[in-house]
């Protein structure tokens, strides 16, 4: 008696099944005429027709035996590929939780202070944002400190050292020029680091080491010498001259193999006296160029401005008073008319 009972109940169920797959088939057939009736060389799926076979591939277990236009790999490819526009789509619609993200300025804020402040640490970098009101926490500091560039740190730190030293710092150099005839001078100079003073200035056709020496004696007189003075590796400079140095109570500080940088007073103080003065001369012989030098370094002194120095002179100019309406201004021509000097008339 149950198993009547029970075979009546599956009866029903199987003809029903029966009957959906053979809808579903037929409704597969036609879908597949449809196609095969479009004015085209050659049978093309469009998306609605992709999205109908997706759908299908999930309702219906039989779907494989009435494929006749493709295969199921395709099927599968466009379900995978629907599946890849769905959650796309969802991904761009999602709403952030937990907190937010640093911001790109917070960012360069960050590594601003890693730059700045070699010494600081994860602690002090956050405590200076917390007072200045970030919302971050310590380890998110941590996490971008890392991600700072670290290529500028040495010579940040070069820069702090000269900085805090300058007013016990000289450095000196030599620079070529070409002459008339096709020869080459050599121009040797000290200049102070503190306000770009030239302590001695002369040139040479052989700037041998003994030369260098006595160049030293005559820029160092007395108890005159600075604490530091910063040279390049040139062969000028042996151990002679070395010696020299340290004799009149100066540390020497001999810059890295090519690190023209680390001498940059000296070499921006090469650079002026170029642009200001031998790129606009031909140098006759070490007369003429011992003249133009001398010249230049009052020029230099007295007249020039420096960014460094505030828009002053390393001798001290002073500023005069604003000018009343119509007073006259007198220009003084210097270096032959290279450049003039500007002051009020009395």
């Amino acid at each position: 008696m149950l198993r009547l009972l029970r075979l009546l109940s599956i009866l029903p169920v199987q003809f029903l099944c029966s009957r959906r797959d053979l809808v579903l088939e037929n409704l597969v057939l036609r879908q597949q005429l449809s196609v095969l009736r479009r004015r085209r060389p050659q049978p093309r799926f469009a998306a609605t027709d992709r999205l109908f076979w997706v759908i299908l591939r999930r309702l219906w277990s039989g779907w494989k035996r009435a494929l006749i236009l493709v295969q199921p790999e395709t099927i599968v490819r466009w379900h995978r590929a629907g599946f890849k526009m769905y959650w796309t789509w969802i991904s761009r619609h999602k709403t952030r939780v937990g907190r937010k993200c640093v911001s790109g300025e917070l960012q360069q804020l960050i590594f601003r202070m890693v730059a700045e402040n070699s010494t600081w640490g994860a602690p002090r970098i956050h405590g200076e944002l917390k007072m200045l009101g970030f919302d971050i926490s310590e380890r998110t500091v941590l996490r971008w400190m890392r991600r700072a560039p670290r290529g500028s740190e040495p010579a940040k730190r070069w820069a702090a050292f000269l900085n805090n030293h300058r007013e016990a710092i000289a450095a000196m150099d030599f620079f070529t020029v070409p002459t008339l005839t096709f020869g080459v001078l050599y121009c040797f100079f000290v200049i102070a680091h503190d306000r770009r003073r030239i302590l001695h200035c002369n040139v040479t056709r052989h700037p041998t080491s003994e030369w260098v020496i006595q160049q030293l004696r005559e820029a160092f007189p007395f108890d005159l010498a600075s604490g530091y003075l910063i040279f390049d590796r040139g062969s000028n400079f042996n151990q002679e001259v070395l010696d020299t140095v340290k004799s009149f109570g100066v540390e020497p500080k001999r810059t890295s193999f090519r690190s023209p940088w680390q001498n940059g007073v000296a070499e921006r103080w090469v650079g002026n006296c170029r642009r200001d003065l031998l790129d606009h001369v031909v140098v006759l012989n070490e007369r003429h160029l011992k003249r133009l030098m001398s010249e230049y370094v009052r020029y230099y002194h007295d007249d020039r401005t420096h960014l460094a120095l505030a828009k002053g002179t390393p001798a001290g100019r002073e500023a005069q008073q604003i000018p009343d309406a119509g007073c006259k201004v007198v220009s003084t021509p210097r270096l032959g008319g290279l450049h003039h000097r500007y002051d009020l008339a009395a």
